[in-house]
């Protein structure tokens, strides 16, 4: 029987609290930090998403200890450099986990196969695996540039280069993959042509070693090329630089997940009323903790609270309209969906730009989305790097969510404003969020 889930629209104001897990970002630098590190390393609030347990286990597989008490984790490390055993693992439906693992075995004697499911090996991977055979690991993958992969890594830990050149327009998350393993590899220069797609994750990944005792330092540098004439072309590219420092077990506490966070504060915004959500920081490394910034221009009220009741965000919207605009979300692209969902419930036209890359996520975040929000009855544009969305009359409608997490949970929120929307395949949530739908029932 398939299985559907529906959020009951609101006949009165929100007025709750919805607890959200630990982020998924950190919590998988943290993992790999940790499975690098020689001793035990404790680690509090752990996403508990299928993304992170498949992490969790690949570690595990590696050689590290693992202690598990819900989402308190005690990593013991290292893995095991030298085995020479052959190991397969299993990433699912996760680019991160995969990405990350992916470099990780470059450090280990041994053969390593990465593999995930259907869509997984549908998202591209060349640059990671160039960048890896340039240091000297031994890639070689099925299908060039796709999982599934086998690398075997660098037997003497000794790189066949100090410095690498990489591209910027595809992932961050294979430069992030590539600096966690260059403090066991001698350290290491990455100068990455601009521009960088999601580069506050970058300082998230140095933020995340630093806590480990890495030594990293990310630099912006101008490079000017002579032309023809007088006039100078100006080329800006990222340096990154991580020192030998080794890593050192530390004791971590990961923030709450401003990601997970954006649902239950954007249906704040959709249904009106005040959600809070504890635990999310300030001053977080994560980028999508700008989504604050996106809430307020679209009329809604964001405070950070901290009192002897309550440490967190609560977003609240009474009688302001809720107002469309025009957002950069390059720096918080996985936030698109739930951005979307509240434009779709706007007054007024919003438009997206600088996330193209996005067509290569879980989904194609891009033309499955419009697809669906028009089923809705939103009027939808697709741009090359984004949407332009206008708001129309909200009708019934079945969400097919593309085997994607994010357009599950976000376009399930215009149930709150329109009965009878559907979303097929609710169970895909359980790659970040498991609890999803027991935590927006509660609203």
């Amino acid at each position: 029987m398939l299985q559907t889930e529906t959020l009951t629209p609101r006949t009165s104001p929100l007025a709750a609290r919805i607890q959200v897990p630990g982020s998924k970002s950190v919590s998988n630098r943290a993992l790999v930090c940790a499975a690098l590190s020689t001793g035990a390393s404790a680690i509090e609030q752990v996403a508990d998403g299928d993304d992170t347990q498949r992490m969790l286990a690949a570690v595990e597989m590696l050689g590290a200890g693992v202690e598990r008490n819900g989402t308190d984790i005690t990593v013991h490390g290292p893995i095991d450099t030298t085995s020479t055993t052959a190991v397969v693992l299993d990433a699912g439906l996760a680019g991160t986990t995969s990405r990350f693992l992916t470099a990780l075995a470059g450090v280990r004697a041994g053969a390593t196969t990465i593999t995930g499911g259907e869509a997984l090996r549908r998202r591209p991977m060349g640059e990671l695996h160039r960048l890896l055979v340039e240091l000297g690991v031994d890639v070689r993958a099925e299908r060039d540039g796709f999982l599934p992969v086998t690398v075997r890594g660098i037997a003497t830990l000794k790189p066949r280069v100090s410095s690498l050149r990489a591209q910027g327009d595809t992932s961050s998350q294979f430069i992030s993959a590539v600096m966690m393993i260059a403090p066991m590899v001698g350290g290491l220069e990455i100068v990455i042509d601009d521009p960088v797609v999601s580069r506050e994750y970058l300082h998230m990944t140095a933020h995340v070693m630093s806590d480990f005792g890495a030594a990293v330092n990310i630099s912006e540098a101008v490079d000017t090329v002579a032309g023809e004439s007088d006039n100078a072309v100006a080329g800006s590219r990222t340096v990154v630089r991580v020192g030998a420092e080794r890593y050192t077990a530390t004791t971590l506490r990961v923030d709450a997940d401003w990601s997970s966070a954006s649902y239950p504060l954007a249906a704040a915004a959709i249904a009106g009323g005040v959600v809070r959500v504890p635990s999310l920081r300030a001053d977080s490394a994560q980028p999508e903790a700008g989504f604050e910034a996106v809430l307020t221009t679209m009329g809604c009220s964001v405070k950070h609270v901290n009192d002897s009741n309550f440490v967190g965000v609560e977003v609240s919207r009474t009688s302001a309209p809720l107002r469309g605009g025009n957002f950069d979300m390059s720096a918080m692209s996985d936030l698109v969906p739930t951005l979307a969902a509240v434009a779709a419930c706007a007054t007024t036209a919003t438009e997206i730009r600088g996330v193209g890359f996005i067509r290569a996520k879980e989904s194609d975040r891009i033309s499955d989305l419009a697809r669906e929000l028009r089923k809705c009855g939103t009027e939808v544009t697709e741009l090359n790097d984004g949407l332009r969305i206008q708001p129309r009359s909200l009708t019934a409608a079945t969400i097919d969510p593309h085997e994607d997490h994010r357009l599950a949970m976000a376009l399930a929120l215009l149930g709150l404003r329109q009965p009878g929307v559907v979303v097929n395949n609710p169970g895909v949530v359980g790659k970040s969020w498991p609890r999803y739908w027991q935590a927006m029932h509660g609203l």
